[in-house]
This record gives C-alpha cells, sequence and structure tokens, in this order.
C-alpha cells in the first residue's frame, strides 16, 4: 500500500532529509491516513527536534490534518464534499475532474508539522491524511524532516 524511498544518508550528517512515500489509492474520493508512514521518515532521519513537511505535487489530490480515532469523521467529511461539490455539475474543464481540483485546492497541498523528541507533534486524536478526489492512481508524496538549528 505504501511505499517509502529516498536518500537516507543525511539522518547521519544531522542535515534535511528528504524521502518520498509512494500511495496506491482505490477509489475516487478516500481519504488515508499516512500518519504511521510520516512517523516512520522522521524515525528514520534520526532527527529529534524540527519539523517535517509533507508535500503533495497533485493537484486534483490534498493533505489535511484531522481526527483520526473515529473513521466517521472521513466519511463525513468525503459525503459532505461530494454533496457540496458534486462530480457533474456543468464545470467548464474539458478533462471533467474539476470537482477535484475545488476540492484539492480547499484542503491544501502542504503541511508544516512540528517535531519533538522524534515525534511529529499532534493532538490527541489527529493524523495527517492524504485526500484523493480523482483516483484511483498511483501517488506521490514529499516529506522532508528538518532539524532545529
Amino acid at each position: 500500500m505504501y511505499q517509502i524511498t529516498g536518500d537516507r544518508a543525511a539522518a547521519q550528517t544531522g542535515e534535511s532529509m528528504k524521502q518520498t512515500l509512494n500511495i496506491s489509492t482505490g477509489s475516487r474520493s478516500e481519504m488515508k491516513n499516512i500518519t504511521r508512514e510520516v512517523q516512520r521518515i522522521i524515525d528514520s532521519s534520526g532527527i529529534t527536534d524540527g519539523f517535517c513537511m509533507v508535500f503533495n505535487p497533485h493537484t486534483t489530490a490534498a493533505l489535511t490534518i484531522n481526527e483520526q480515532a473515529d473513521p466517521d469523521v472521513v466519511l463525513d467529511m468525503l459525503g459532505h464534499l461530494d454533496r457540496q461539490i458534486p462530480w457533474h455539475a456543468g464545470y467548464a474543464h474539458a478533462e471533467g475532474n474539476s470537482a477535484a481540483h475545488i476540492k484539492a485546492s480547499l484542503f491544501g497541498g502542504s503541511l508544516n508539522v512540528m517535531v519533538e523528541n522524534g515525534r511529529l507533534v499532534l493532538g490527541t486524536w489527529q493524523g495527517i491524511f492524504f485526500c484523493e478526489f480523482d483516483g484511483p492512481r498511483q501517488r506521490k508524496i514529499y516529506v522532508k524532516a528538518v532539524p532545529d538549528a
């Protein structure tokens, strides 16, 4: 489901390190919890304190931080988005995926998360989600761990 690739040499020098997280999505719209995978990248970086940037290079997918404890939150979010931004609504974009572009723009393409004592600083219920709005597809995101100066 997930594959992490990238240069791990930076972990030994105390410099920032970028890795790629490859993600397979299975439906048109879904939200995949990638918190564990991002934490694994932090673990392999050797960074104790700093921040983690998560970047999505796709225009029909997004990133968000939201509740991970109750999976119904994701279902509610996706259902509400589909009602508010329907797939077929007379959009001008010829490719036919304008709804996905709109949803992705509302969520955003990157996140910054603090790292303290080698752990992502997230609230009790929070998780990092990759949001697919034009799947199924093979996607990738970049995760960069940056130590404090």
